[in-house]
């Protein structure tokens, strides 16, 4: 079962004549707050990118093939933020293998693999094929995550941190070597290893049929792997600086070195979401990386950063993040069948005539709706984790 925990965060007061300990503590506070605020944009850019209606705008359409838009973005922010909180977490135990801590790791990634089955069979029980699994789809957003989750947790747990840079560039270097060998860039599932593969494994009728390669397939999870790597590795960074300047500083430079990567990579291997391929790992998650620097920035400079209102709206969405992801796919597909969409949309386009304004209207509306559940949760205080 999903264990509720709940429980109270009670931040410091701003700094003032504290002690050196209170002072650590309070810059503990704040660099988890930054993270939980990117969370929370992100999830809700998740929601508001997944729920466009009829005719969306060009930006809030994931690209067909090479290249990448803003709606490329939301995932592999999502999947940087496990690495970072994966370091966090694990740290707590010392990175010692023990059997509580692997029966943890075991347990969440079970749970989120099962949640996003779960999503896919609602979506065909709603329907009443309650008995889908001859063509249920096996792999989506919460598989993906699990899979590399569970990786990175292995990895934390079993070889010397030191390594980690060497272990994304391998990884990295192996997917590369796949792609081009096993023609991981051609627009056709006849030909393409990663659609062959999953093929192969899995049959036809459980896998994504909207591109030539099911964007969450096996083999991607190589690279999904150093994805949340490299968000382990800037935890790793942000843990053991001394100062909030210092992990600002450590955090951008890696952010830029990215960035500089993916687009010099761009020019071999392209930027593709389909295929998560190597340029799009570096350049999704320095873009990331930077914009993490940025809200601890923002935070350090704030004069009351837990009580900021951009803060505060997107703290609520990172807060319970996956209650809330899974909450709007649900709604997402009750909302669909039973009419409620094209209810709303219908009453948004009779006042905005324009199609791809009103279906981006629509898409605030459901973040709105989405950001009222999150907003009662925290309210009453409750936070759901796995």
């Amino acid at each position: 079962m999903v264990q509720m925990r709940v429980f109270f965060r009670n931040f410091a007061p701003s700094f003032g004549n504290y002690s050196h300990r209170a002072i650590m503590n309070e810059t503990k506070n704040k660099r988890l707050l930054s993270l939980d605020v990117l969370r929370g944009l992100t999830v809700a850019g998740m929601i508001l990118v997944n729920n466009g209606y009829g005719e969306s705008f060009e930006m809030l359409r994931h690209s067909k093939w090479n290249g990448m838009t803003p709606c490329d973005l939301v995932f592999p922010f999502f999947l940087f933020i496990v690495g970072v909180s994966c370091y966090l977490s694990m740290s707590k135990f010392n990175f010692k293998p023990s059997r509580p801590t692997l029966l943890k790791v075991f347990r969440r990634t079970v749970l989120l693999f099962a949640l996003g089955l779960f999503i896919n069979w609602f979506d065909h029980a709603i329907e009443g094929d309650l008995l889908c699994f001859g063509h249920l789809r096996l792999w989506a957003v919460l598989q993906r995550i699990a899979l590399c989750y569970f990786f990175a947790s292995l990895f934390a747990l079993y070889v010397p941190h030191r390594y980690t840079i060497h272990t994304i560039i391998g990884l990295l270097a192996v997917y590369a070597i796949i792609l081009l060998w096993g023609n991981g860039y051609a627009e056709d599932a006849s030909v393409n290893i990663l659609a062959q593969v999953d093929i192969s494994l899995f049959g036809t009728e459980h896998l994504y049929h909207k591109s030539p390669v099911d964007p969450e397939g096996l083999l991607g999870t190589i690279s999904g792997v150093a994805h949340v790597l490299l968000g382990f590795w800037c935890g790793q960074q942000i843990k053991q600086r001394k100062n909030i300047e210092e992990k600002t500083l450590a955090v951008f430079a890696l952010g830029a070195v990215c960035v500089v990567g993916g687009y010099l990579l761009d020019y071999g291997l392209p930027l593709n979401k389909r295929i998560w391929s190597p340029s799009y790992v570096l350049m999704t998650c320095g873009l990331c990386a930077l914009l993490l620097a940025l809200f601890i920035n923002m935070e350090r400079s704030a004069r009351n950063a837990e009580r900021n209102t951009f803060f505060t709206f997107f703290r609520i969405f990172g807060v319970n993040a996956l209650a809330i992801y899974v909450a709007s796919e649900l709604l997402a597909i009750l909302f669909g069948h039973f009419g409620i969409s094209d209810a709303i949309y219908n009453a948004l386009h009779s006042v905005i005539q324009w199609d791809k304004w009103a279906s981006l209207a629509y898409a605030l509306t459901f973040v709105g709706i989405n950001f009222l559940i999150g907003y009662i949760l925290w309210k009453r205080k409750i936070f759901i984790k796995l």
